[in-house]
Parts: C-alpha cells; sequence; structure tokens
C-alpha cells in the first residue's frame, strides 16, 4: 500500500512525520490541564455509569492511545462523556444489578460491540447515516439525558439512595428516602457544586484581578474541580465524616487497566446489540460535531469516515483494558484545544498522566466523598441543558419542534433508550415526512431575463397555454405520488392548456417509482390532449433516464433550458415580452 493511503487509515504516518519541538512543547502543556480535569471527571462518570470509579480511569488511558493512531482529530479529547455514561447505566442496569461482577462483563462486551459497530462502519464508511439525524432531536435528546444526569446525582448530593431510570422514577425514590438526608453529606455537596459553580464563571477573572497571567489563571480554573476533591477528602478524613454516614469512594486499586475480555455469551450479545448501535451513533455525532467545529477553527479537516474508525479502535481498546463505552467529549476537548494542543500526541501524553494518577493516587482519593463527585457531574451538565431549543424550533418550523419536545418527554418520562430510539425514529419520519410533500411552484418568466420564479412571489410573464411546474426535491418513491396528484389536480378542467412542462433544475435523482410515475404522468395528460415535456434536466439524471424507454413515450420535448422551451412553446408571449438589456 503506498504511503499516502496508509496514512489515511493511520493520520499518525502524516501529523507524525512533521512533528517538532515546539509541538511537543504546546502537547505537554495542555496534556497537563486536561488530565488535571480528567481525574474528577473519570472517576464521577464511572459512578454515573453504575461502575467502580478506577474503571473511569481505566476509560480514558488506553482509548486516548488508540485515538491517537487512528483518529483524523488533532485536538478530539476520547474518553468517558455524561451521556453515553447514562446510556451505559441503562442498557446494562437491565441485564445485571450494580455491584456484581455481571455488571462489569456487560459493561465490557457494550464497550466492544460498540467498538465493533463503528469499526466496521468506518471500513465500509457509512458515516453519513449519522446525516439522518435531525439536529435539533438530538439537541433534545441531550438537554433531557442533562437533566437525567442532574437528577440522578441529587441522592449522592443528599446522602440517600435512589434508583430508577427515569425522572418519574428517580423523583419518586427521592421523595420516599428523602426523610433519611445526611446532613454533613448535603453541606459538602452544596458547598462543592457553588464552589464549581464559581469556578466556571468567577474563578479565572479573580485570579486575573489578583494579577496572574492568563496561562496560569487559566491552568489554576482547570485545576478548581481538582481542588474541590482534595479540600472534600482532607475533611472527610481530619473529620472522621465517613464514620458519621459520609458515603466516600472507598479503596481503588492501585494499578495500570488490567487486561480483561468482554463477554461472548449470545444471549447478552442479542441484549446488548440495539444499547449498542444507539451509543455508538450518538457517541460519533457528537464526536464529530465536537471535532469539527474545533478543526474549523485552525482550517484543518475532519474525515467522518475515519473518526468511526478510531472511535471504533477506542472503543475496543476500552473494552480490553477494563473501561466501558467511550467517545469524544466536548468540555475537555474545547480544553484541550484551548490550552493549545497541536496534535493527538497531547493526548497520548494525557493518558500516561492518567496513567500515573492510576499507579500512585489512587490511594489518596480513599475518603474522597461521593457528593463531591456528584456535584462534578451536576456542574459539568450544566452545560448540555438547553430548552432554549424549544423556543428556537418553535418560531422556525412547528414540525421540528413537535419532534424534539418528543424526544424531550419520551427521555425524561420513559428513559434514555426510549428517548435516543424516538429521537431516531422521529428524526427519519421529519426527513420523509418533508420530502413526501416536495414544494411545488407554478413559474413564469421574469420581463427582461431569462429567470423563471414563482407566480405568487412575483409579476412574470405566463401563457394560457402553457403550464409551468418546478419542483423542488429530488423524486423517489415517497414522493412521487403526491407530484402525480398534484399535477392531475391541477390540469383537471383547464381547456385552454396544451403543454405542461416540468422544470427539473432542482431534481437531483429519479427513482424507480418517481419514474413509474413519470410514466403515469405522461398518459394520463395525453388522454388529456396535454403534451408533457421536461426542462433543465441535470446530466447524471439524464443519463438514467436515456437507459429506460420513458424519453421514447414522451409525448413532449426535453428542453436545455426553461428559456428555449418558452421560446419554442410559447412563441406569441415571447415576442411580446421585453428584450433583454445589451451592455
Amino acid at each position: 500500500m503506498p504511503p499516502r493511503a496508509l496514512a489515511a487509515y493511520f493520520p499518525i504516518l502524516d501529523w507524525g512525520r512533521r512533528y517538532d519541538r515546539h509541538a511537543l512543547s504546546n502537547d505537554l502543556i495542555a496534556a497537563l490541564i486536561v488530565t488535571i480535569m480528567l481525574i474528577p471527571q473519570s472517576l464521577a462518570y464511572a459512578l454515573l455509569a453504575g461502575l467502580p470509579p478506577e474503571m473511569g480511569l481505566y476509560a480514558s488511558i488506553a482509548p486516548i492511545l488508540l485515538y491517537a493512531i487512528f483518529g483524523s482529530s488533532r485536538v478530539l479529547a476520547v474518553g468517558p462523556v455524561a451521556v453515553v455514561s447514562l446510556m451505559t447505566a441503562a442498557a446494562v442496569g437491565n441485564i445485571a444489578e450494580q455491584g456484581t461482577a455481571g455488571y462489569i462483563t456487560a459493561s465490557l462486551t457494550l464497550a466492544f460491540l460498540s467498538g465493533a459497530i463503528l469499526l466496521v462502519m468506518g471500513l465500509f464508511r457509512l458515516g453519513f447515516i449519522a446525516n439522518f439525524l435531525s439536529h435539533p432531536v438530538i439537541a433534545g435528546f441531550i438537554t433531557a439525558s442533562g437533566v437525567l444526569i442532574a437528577a440522578s446525582q441529587l441522592a449522592s448530593l443528599l446522602g440517600i439512595k435512589a434508583e430508577g431510570h427515569n425522572l418519574p422514577e428517580l423523583g419518586a425514590s427521592l421523595w420516599q428516602n428523602l426523610p433519611m438526608i445526611n446532613p454533613i453529606t448535603v453541606a459538602i455537596g452544596l458547598l462543592g457544586l457553588t464552589f464549581l459553580i464559581w469556578v466556571r464563571k468567577g474563578m479565572k477573572p479573580a485570579l486575573r484581578r489578583l494579577g496572574l497571567g492568563p496561562r496560569m489563571a487559566d491552568v489554576l480554573t482547570k485545576a478548581g474541580p481538582v481542588l474541590a476533591v482534595v479540600v472534600s477528602t482532607a475533611v472527610v478524613w481530619a473529620l472522621g465524616l465517613a464514620d458519621k454516614g459520609v458515603a466516600i469512594v472507598g479503596n481503588v486499586p492501585q494499578s495500570l487497566p488490567p487486561l480483561t475480555l468482554p463477554g461472548f455469551d449470545l444471549a447478552l450479545i442479542k441484549d446488548l446489540l440495539l444499547p449498542a448501535l444507539l451509543i455508538s451513533v450518538i457517541g460519533f455525532v457528537e464526536s464529530v460535531s465536537v471535532a469539527q467545529t474545533l478543526a474549523a477553527k485552525k482550517r484543518q479537516r475532519i474525515l467522518p469516515d475515519q473518526e468511526l474508525i478510531g472511535l471504533g479502535a477506542a472503543n475496543l481498546a476500552s473494552s480490553l483494558t477494563g473501561g466501558f463505552p467511550v467517545t469524544g467529549g466536548f468540555a475537555r476537548s474545547v480544553v484541550n484545544f484551548d490550552a493549545g494542543a497541536e496534535t493527538p500526541a497531547a493526548g497520548a501524553f494525557t493518558a500516561l498522566g492518567l496513567a500515573i494518577a492510576a499507579v500512585a493516587l489512587t490511594p489518596l482519593i480513599f475518603f474522597l466523598p461521593k457528593a463531591t463527585l456528584a456535584a462534578t457531574i451536576i456542574v459539568a451538565v450544566l452545560s448540555l441543558v438547553d430548552f432554549s431549543i424549544l423556543r428556537k424550533t418553535w418560531a422556525y418550523s412547528k414540525a421540528d419542534f413537535a419532534a424534539v419536545a418528543a424526544t424531550i418527554s419520551l427521555t425524561l418520562i420513559a428513559g434514555v433508550e426510549v428517548g435516543v430510539s424516538a429521537g431516531v425514529i422521529l428524526s427519519l419520519a421529519l426527513f420523509l415526512f418533508k420530502t413526501s410533500r416536495p414544494h411545488v411552484a407554478e413559474v413564469g418568466l421574469l420581463q427582461g431575463t431569462q429567470h423563471f420564479r414563482n407566480i405568487l412571489r412575483y409579476p412574470v410573464l405566463t401563457d394560457p397555454s402553457l403550464l409551468t411546474l418546478r419542483v423542488d426535491e429530488s423524486l423517489y418513491f415517497a414522493n412521487s405520488r403526491y407530484l402525480e396528484d398534484y399535477i392531475h389536480a391541477r390540469v383537471t378542467g383547464d381547456t385552454a392548456l396544451k403543454n405542461v412542462i416540468l422544470l427539473c433544475s432542482a431534481v437531483n435523482e429519479i427513482d424507480m417509482s418517481a419514474l413509474e410515475s413519470l410514466e403515469t404522468i405522461n398518459i394520463r395528460l395525453k388522454e388529456m390532449g396535454i403534451q408533457f415535456h421536461l426542462s433543465e434536466v441535470k446530466g447524471p439524471v439524464m443519463d438514467r433516464l436515456q437507459t429506460t424507454h420513458f424519453l421514447t413515450d414522451l409525448t413532449g420535448k426535453v428542453f436545455l433550458s426553461q428559456y428555449e422551451a418558452m421560446q419554442v412553446l410559447a412563441p406569441v408571449l415571447m415576442a411580446t415580452a421585453v428584450p433583454l438589456a445589451r451592455g
């Protein structure tokens, strides 16, 4: 395989050749900042997924290394993220009980299946599938997931137990256990929550007012969550609060990621296959959106199909090293970008930092209160919640609003699996609905031009014996009958009509169903004594039509331009038109 072709599958061969000391310096600084941020986040997201905290660290080491080799983004930071962690808990919670070996095995298997699905999609260049997911619907799902995640963490913040995968279940469980609130845990959680919110909004300006430089102020701000972890852990240890009912992380194994094997039981794979597909698609959409946004700022290019391979390799690595499903995270990727990361090597250095933390720092978090991690998660998901999408879609498109509202409602009421499944179905249904009723405009000639516009919007020239219809959509099985009925309704009773032209300037495709509809239209018009013509047919569409008998049976002609059609079919009208201006 030529080096260029090999680099297409291994982007590291491209950026690695140009790696220099300047890039190394920037990548090391970015890795330090992101590592500091990821330590508490990784622990928190593992707990959110219902897994031991160390699995969050494990899921942030090998996956990052594999993505650095196969991924096309220079700054995307791969690891556990809030939405995927919640989806993991929902999927695995239906199969095994939290805290059991079966739960961990199912999580590993989920990561393996997700990785395999992503890898197959990448190898077969199926990245376009994600385009069928409506962005407003995805935004609605992520918003609802953010609310669910925050609600699920209230139990740890209050020092009580709560179960459930949707808002009604969580609400009922919280209400039932409300009398068992631990005041000390509440104090720790609320103080941590207040501090972390201040870190996001006010810490950097405060440090700048104290005279610190922009880079140092930024580093310390990113380290804010670590400070919350250190202080709360020290307080719990010094005051012996674990003996007073404050839930703590407890013993975390002091080791590098172990070698693990997912379960290959067919029943388990069958149960996890659909959740793995949903996690893969949602994770890919979220990851590519972040990667493309950040790449655009540096005029770099993201290859969606290669991203599938990179994320697939990352998830396979996670399943084999004690992790769970991962994807590119918005917050950590933005931090990586802002910290000056030049290449994916920054991710490799981050993995090294996390590996050191897994070996050397885990004994120090024995007394870390779970309330602090809950506060970390709640603050992290605040950026996911954006109910303004409802207002925006209501103002722009009622159909989009209905899809978003349904996705949010179903996610909150029935859980993430039902919500994301509904989101996928609604996205496809919305696409089919919009394209099944294409905009069809009756057009006429603008005086002094060769342009044709909608007769309802512009003062145009028309001929009673000639009808020109412009269909603003490709013709396929879902909308071909609509066009058939539209033309039939329009020409019925119009005795002056002699010619109908279908202006095809916006038609990029005509499938077999649409071809049969065009044949039916041609026959019906012939029976009415009306000729059927086409104009401005695109080359690829014309090539397909020429392989059929449709053009032979067509009662009219195919015109290169609509203006030419008017000259031939309405010569009297064209003779009275204002001539084109000459200059």
